[in-house]
């Protein structure tokens, strides 16, 4: 993770902001005193809240486990090349 002092954040404001959005890479921003920060676009922070959600999800991740290993096994439901074009709109 890049990191910038809170004054070169400031007078780069918009330069910075810019580049967090554009290459999906959060900043931190330092100061003298301590007590940083980062700045992340909304994109990439909404993806961490919904990665956090799932992995704090005991019945989801029982249920990605129980995929996972059904895949594994070569078993399980195999989707149709056409319900596969309808689903990705191709």
């Amino acid at each position: 993770m890049d990191s910038v002092s809170v004054n070169k954040f400031r007078d780069n404001l918009k330069t910075l902001v810019d580049q967090v959005i554009n290459r999906h890479a959060p900043l931190k921003v330092t100061r003298r005193g301590g007590g940083g920060f980062v700045v992340m676009s909304t994109e990439d922070w909404e993806r961490e809240q919904e990665t956090l959600y799932v992995l704090q999800n005991n019945a989801l991740m029982e249920q990605i486990a129980a995929s996972s290993m059904t895949h594994a096994r070569g078993e399980g439901h195999e989707t149709s090349k056409e319900a596969l074009d309808e689903i990705t709109g191709i």
